[in-house]
């Protein structure tokens, strides 16, 4: 899609649709004239080739010169109407440019570099001039791009190959004064940044005035002759060495300082610690003579106290054990008063029992004496449960039926 930075789109097509009326007419001139030139029966005949001969012709210049060219990314093309003199911008598209009414450049607005080789060595082709007088070599970059702002009206008078018409030249022109202001130590050493400002200062100015911005100048490496650069590294290798002493002693004499500052410190620092350790020694006593006077108190009061608690502990012993007889002896007196409860008891119950066991035998001395039939059933009894029958005589003298059981013998 074109996009016009500038004009009118309305115009724009009046003015083309004008030339292009303004072509068509001129082409037809010619047809016109060798019309009216024929009689009056032949330009019938003749009408058609002069029509085919226009659309041929308009054809062959369409072809020859289409009317559509393209601008691509990061350029801008500059479109000059010749019959009004109108200039329009067009940026990343197709842009109409009729042959004859259009006249169309196309200008990259990339960032371009321009490194002259003729000054890089001291022995080529062109080399610089110190303030000396002395040919040394510099590699040098610009870098540099066309101006958007200033394109439109630069673009008519600027040529087609910018960096060898313009540039180049500026360029030449402006680093050989400045490097000529300047001595072959200040180039090689000391004036770098310097020299290049002073560059970048008076090229933006030549530059800008073609539509052209400066992006920056860097120098390199700087090439000195063989004679002046055995010189200098022999000066150099001098100023080293001296440099080198002079460090040296520098740097002793600072070891020398740093060492009595170490000793004045170390002693400083001796008698603070001493002072220290006094007045802690001194604030120690103090500390020790105050907790003396509370510790003091304090003792006695732990003497008296244990004191206490021994007269304490003194009397709870020998009440304890004055508890302890007291005790023991209500426990004999019970346990004797038990006892001889106990054994009252016991002869109260033997008394009792001899007694009852006497009454039964007398009343079974006297039962058996009156029955006497009663011990024969008794031992029965008795043997009830080991025994089941028995069978015994009874005896002749009608006496005791196991007599003759147990082996009893007669008397």
């Amino acid at each position: 899609m074109v996009s016009p930075v500038i004009g009118n789109p309305l115009g724009e097509e009046n003015t083309v649709l004008q030339g292009l009326r303004q072509r068509l007419g001129a082409l037809a001139q010619p047809a016109r004239a060798m019309a009216a030139a024929f009689p009056a029966f032949a330009r019938g005949a003749l009408a058609p080739l002069v029509l085919l001969g226009v659309v041929g012709a308009a054809g062959f210049l369409l072809y020859s010169h289409p009317p559509m060219q393209s601008v691509g990314r990061g350029e801008i093309g500059v479109r000059v109407n010749k019959f009004t003199g109108e200039v329009s911008e067009w940026q990343d598209g197709g842009v109409l440019v009729l042959p004859g009414l259009h006249e169309m450049r196309v200008f990259s607005m990339r960032d371009r570099s321009y490194r002259p080789a003729q000054i890089a060595r001291a022995d080529g082709a062109a080399p610089l001039q110190s303030l000396e007088g002395l040919s040394l070599g510099v590699d040098l970059a610009v870098r540099y791009a066309l101006d958007p702002a200033k394109l439109r009206a630069a673009s008519s008078k600027l040529p087609e190959d910018i960096g060898a018409d313009v540039v180049e030249p500026a360029v030449q022109g402006v680093i050989y004064k400045v490097f000529a202001r300047y001595t072959v130590r200040e180039i090689f050493s000391t004036k770098r940044v310097e020299i290049q400002q002073a560059i970048e200062s008076e090229l933006n100015g030549k530059l800008a005035a073609d539509g052209i911005a400066l992006r920056s100048v860097v120098i390199g490496k700087v090439d000195l002759p063989a004679d002046y650069r055995r010189g200098m590294d022999g000066l150099l290798a001098e100023e080293l060495a001296t440099a080198k002493m002079r460090y040296t002693l520098e740097l002793k004499e600072k070891r020398v300082k740093e060492t009595e500052l170490e000793g004045e410190a170390e002693k400083v620092r001796r008698e603070k610690a001493a002072e220290a350790a006094g007045q802690a020694q001194v604030i120690a006593a103090k500390a020790q003579d105050e907790a003396m006077k509370h510790v003091i108190p304090f003792k006695q009061r732990q003497i008296e106290q244990r004191k206490l608690e021994a007269e304490a502990d003194k009397v709870s012993r020998i009440r304890t054990a004055e508890g302890s007889a007291q005790a023991r002896k209500i426990e004999a007196s019970g346990e004797a008063e038990a006892r001889q409860k106990l054994a009252d008891a016991e002869v109260y119950r033997l008394e009792k029992v001899g007694k009852a066991n006497a009454e039964q035998m007398a009343r079974e001395g006297a039962l058996v004496s009156a029955h006497p039939l009663l011990i024969q059933k008794t031992l029965a009894d008795k043997l009830s449960d080991k025994i089941q029958v028995i069978i015994a005589p009874p005896p002749s003298d009608q006496g005791f039926i196991g007599a003759a059981l147990v082996g009893g013998q007669k008397k």
